[in-house]
């Protein structure tokens, strides 16, 4: 690494820690994370992979979300190595099968991720996904990690309104200190009635694929006119202008995934973007905010 190239990641970290979003707790954590789907999959690229990971935490993206779904373990497993030596500076998510989120098996599912991940606790523990099993009994189970140490705080994903509304209704459910749902430009339903919602009880909204799904939605973002015209008037590249739009609001935690060190540069540069309310308002002609209940978006 040139002197250069560490300036400007000293640069690039300051900005980062200027950008951060507070838990209910009070702990701060980045508004831009790394995330980890799909990560593991093909051995050819761990190194690459491990390298990116590191590049993010120096960068200070230092919170790392991955999941026991991913790659049934690997992405955690790979986590584990890329946070080895760093431990202490990362704020790492995981999260738990709806199947595995009961009180017969949330603990040693937790143990395993934890072994996965070469730690002894997780920073944040989420509900992947609703599945059978009562909210009660999964936040009784969270509650316990707590108070054994194995998580500092639980939240949950992918749930809607109602069911967040449901949740605050069990005991223990105010705890709730995330909700991860999909939340980029081409998705905006959240902004009808759950961000609001989560946000007048100050529960921060973490975004998953906040540069959409790869694919032909994430290709129509990329070469829409306005887009690109936005971005061309700001010297970034499409991608950066849709980060930069997703934690616009300053309580949004996105957690994208990179691909490479140049992509997670690139990621993480997008903190030291501010869009104008003029932007904001020719991407809003385009993609319009919700005017009624929509359907959670899943992917």
């Amino acid at each position: 690494m040139t002197a250069l190239d560490a300036n400007r990641i000293e640069q690039i970290r300051g900005a980062v820690a200027d950008r951060s979003v507070r838990l209910p707790d009070g702990t701060s954590v980045p508004s831009l994370g790394q995330g980890t789907w799909f990560i593991g999959d093909d051995p050819a690229r761990r190194n690459e992979e491990i390298r990116t990971l590191r590049l993010g935490i120096e960068l200070g993206m230092t919170l790392i979300d991955t999941a026991e779904m991913y790659g049934d373990g690997k992405a955690e497993e790979l986590v584990g190595e890329a946070i080895r030596g760093v431990r202490e500076r990362v704020f790492l998510v995981s999260k738990v099968y709806p199947h595995n989120a009961g009180l017969k098996r949330i603990a040693a599912s937790c143990e395993q991720s934890l072994k996965r991940l070469q730690t002894d606790r997780l920073d944040l523990y989420l509900l992947h996904w609703r599945g059978g099993v009562p909210l009660s009994e999964t936040i009784e189970g969270m509650e316990r990690l707590v108070q054994e140490g194995k998580i500092a705080r639980w939240g949950v994903s992918n749930l809607d309104t109602g069911d967040m509304k449901e949740l605050f209704g069990c005991n223990g459910g105010a705890r709730c200190a995330a909700n991860q749902v999909l939340y980029h430009l081409g998705s905006r339903g959240i902004e009808y009635d759950l961000l609001p919602w989560q946000r007048e009880r100050h529960v921060p909204t973490m975004a998953y694929c906040p540069l959409a799904q790869a694919g032909s939605l994430r290709k129509g973002l990329i070469a829409d006119p306005t887009v690109r015209e936005i971005s061309d008037a700001h010297r970034i590249t499409p991608y950066q202008l849709l980060l930069a739009w997703s934690i616009r609001s300053g309580d949004v935690i996105a957690i994208p995934k990179a691909s490479s060190e140049k992509h997670v540069l690139e990621n993480a540069e997008a903190v030291r973007i501010e869009l104008g309310e003029d932007d904001l308002r020719k991407l809003d002609a385009v993609f319009p905010k919700p005017s009624r209940k929509m359907p959670l978006d899943i992917v």
